[in-house]
């Protein structure tokens, strides 16, 4: 009963104080505020408190997956049949893809190496851009430093999903998500929408698992709904109050992981982040201009595409520019897989038996 208490007393603590952070984001104009405001409190609240106690809050994993997966089958009510003709442009850009990968991975590796001093396999998987936690499985099993690899990956997503819409804004001089009054909703969304997602949501995310597809609890969900709304079955709205929350847990839920690091640790690791992703983010600025004269795609549509954050937060993002989330997540999971693809491959040429001088 005390350990029940005292794990409810910890969501209390973490929702209220990402609520506040969301609010307080939203009314000053942040992007995306419910996930950036709430993010970054929780994660304040995080490294404050086991600093002090040396423990890290309680999050429940099923809480996030169904949120994700809620999130999942929003996006899927944005799928038109009009991306299947996207097919000869996705031939372009899954090609550039390929060699963007091939760039971030060399130059990144070549940061973690030298400035950071990492080891040849700790740097090799923290080079990866994409796949937290099958970067950390094959790290571990080259012999990397697995808490490294973890914050490392941890503080590529947040510096991505954080950075691509502060850029957007400074550029455009407008905020996006929520803050920007912009909305899923077609027309307002009644108690059958919200029964749709309710059923939806955990099926696509338990098909998805089944399948092992990568990021099931998002992908399962989304390519359910996805299917449904294509050929008619569904006319599903996505209500807006619903993507709030869902954007409300994710942020509650990547703040509290920050609880893993130590403070000195987490600057180190934010140091080389950043040195990282302004060399991913100049990598992708480049392919995206390289191809946006023979593609019918935005320059935005395709930096976000490339954009190395997570597959469900960068979907978000994508959302709220008003950008496909369908385009920008099959580029996002084919970069992932890509990426996975190529570490597996160098997996024996990286490991650490011997050591270096």
């Amino acid at each position: 009963m005390t350990d029940l208490m005292s794990k409810s007393l910890q969501l209390a603590l973490t929702f209220g104080a990402g609520l506040a952070g969301a609010l307080v984001a939203h009314a000053v104009g942040l992007p995306i505020p419910f996930l950036l405001g709430s993010l970054a409190v929780t994660a304040t609240v995080a490294l404050t408190l086991a600093a002090r106690t040396g423990k890290a809050l309680f999050f429940p994993k099923l809480l996030r997956e169904t949120f994700i997966a809620v999130a999942g089958a929003m996006i899927g009510t944005t799928f038109t049949p009009d991306i299947l003709l996207m097919a000869p442009t996705l031939i372009i850009t899954l090609c550039a893809m390929m060699v963007f990968v091939a760039l971030a991975q060399g130059t990144n590796y070549a940061i973690f190496r030298h400035m950071g001093g990492y080891d040849r396999a700790t740097a090799t998987y923290a080079a990866m851009p994409g796949g937290l936690i099958e970067a950390v499985e094959l790290g571990e099993r080259a012999g990397g430093d697995v808490e490294t690899l973890s914050i490392q990956h941890f503080v590529r997503i947040v510096l991505v999903i954080v950075t691509v819409p502060m850029l957007f804004l400074v550029v455009t001089g407008e905020a996006v998500g929520s803050a920007a009054g912009q909305t899923l909703e077609k027309s307002p969304a009644d108690w059958q929408d919200w029964m749709l997602i309710a059923v939806l949501a955990p099926v696509g995310m338990i098909l998805g698992k089944v399948l092992r597809l990568p990021a099931a609890p998002l992908i399962g969900p989304m390519v359910l709904t996805a299917g449904l709304q294509a050929t008619e079955a569904i006319d599903l709205q996505g209500p807006q109050i619903l993507l709030n929350a869902a954007q409300l847990v994710i942020g509650v839920s990547l703040g509290t992981r920050f609880a893993n690091s130590t403070p000195r640790r987490l600057v180190a690791a934010l140091g080389l982040g950043v040195v990282s992703i302004t060399a991913t983010l100049t990598i992708a600025s480049v392919m995206s201009l390289a191809i946006v004269p023979f593609v019918p795609l935005s320059f935005q549509t395709l930096l976000i595409s490339f954009s190395p954050g997570g597959v469900t937060e960068m979907s978000l993002v994508a959302l709220s520019l008003g950008v496909s989330p369908v385009l920008v997540s099959t580029h996002h999971l084919f970069r992932i897989l890509f990426t996975v693809g190529v570490a597996s491959l160098l997996a024996k040429r990286v490991g650490n038996q011997t050591p270096e001088t």
